[in-house]
């Protein structure tokens, strides 16, 4: 209950446990300004003020600047306005620091050098857009002058990499390589060579069936895999029936008749469509997306490729 008491600002250092000179600074910034003063000009002030001052305390405690503040008080704005710009312009300060936060942990668990940490630092603080614009430019490489596959462009365009709020260091360090990776030269000249021999081998034969190119590739994953696993040597007898199976699964998938004229033709296009940097872009991809990585194909390829130039 007001009593009409009127306090120094002494007794509201007392009273709120905060130190004169805020008091007297935010009192000079208009926030919360002497109710009266005393005949030889001390400052004075009555309950009024004092609530004015728990509420200015509890406004800077959420780090509420005294320009805002005296917005409220004025009435020009409400506290709900102010809040949710305040917590807006917080989401970005914590979203900031998280990724520092995981950029520091990944600096640590890869030991990186000066130059690396100012890398890891640019990539991981990009922006979405400026991540979607990285992605993008470099497929605009990859297919610029061949006639590309439409669905495969879609894809490639689709697969945007977004790093989250709060990101863990193997995202970071994923999205850092997957950056570094699509800006080599020599990944995208790759990239360039499988887009337009894709092109040419679509031309010729047409589009397969893309659920018989998955049974295809999981029947790969599976008998180039078991003899991976088993120890068989690609240029063995032992792979012999199993390039048999697998070559015949291919001739019936690309609509051609199985011989050596088309295992050789199949050989050249596992070469240059399995590099296994490729797979290592969507296993990255799907890291920094926190998704799980697609089954490891690449070692399949390569022993299958060597099992047929072994032919």
């Amino acid at each position: 209950m007001d009593d009409g008491t009127l306090h120094t600002i002494g007794d509201l250092a007392r009273l709120t446990g905060l130190t004169v000179k805020t008091i007297r600074y935010w009192s000079d910034a208009g926030v919360v300004p002497p109710t009266d003063r005393t005949p030889a000009g001390y400052r004075l002030y009555d309950q009024a003020a004092l609530d004015r001052l728990g509420l200015v305390r509890t406004l800077r405690d959420l780090g509420i600047g005294l320009a805002a503040i005296h917005s409220i008080l004025s009435r020009k704005v409400t506290v709900a306005e102010v809040a949710a710009a305040h917590a807006e312009a917080l989401e970005v300060q914590i979203r900031a620091l998280r990724i520092r936060q995981a950029v520091l942990r990944a600096v640590a668990g890869r030991g990186a050098s000066p130059q690396e940490t100012e890398l890891m630092h640019r990539l991981a603080t990009l922006s979405d857009r400026e991540r979607r614009r990285l992605v993008d430019e470099f497929v605009d490489h990859v297919v610029r002058g061949i006639d590309a596959d439409p669905d495969f462009t879609a894809m490639m365009r689709a697969a945007t990499p977004e790093l989250p709020d709060d990101a863990r260091p193997e995202q970071v360090d994923a999205w850092v390589e997957l950056a570094e990776l699509i800006q080599d030269e020599d990944f995208r000249a790759g990239v360039r060579r499988a887009v337009a021999d894709q092109s040419r081998t679509l031309a010729e034969g047409g589009r397969p069936d893309p659920e018989a190119a998955r049974r295809t590739a999981a029947l790969l994953r599976e008998r180039a895999g078991g003899a991976l696993a088993a120890g068989i040597d690609a240029g063995s007898p032992s792979a012999r029936p199993i390039v048999d199976e697998l070559a015949a699964a291919y001739a019936k998938l690309a609509g051609r008749v199985d011989g050596a004229e088309f295992r050789d033709w199949l050989a050249e296009r596992l070469e240059i469509s399995h590099d296994s940097r490729y797979e290592r872009y969507w296993r990255l991809l799907a890291e920094v997306n926190g998704q799980e990585a697609p089954p490891a194909l690449a070692p399949s390829v390569a022993w299958l490729t060597a099992a047929l130039r072994a032919g």
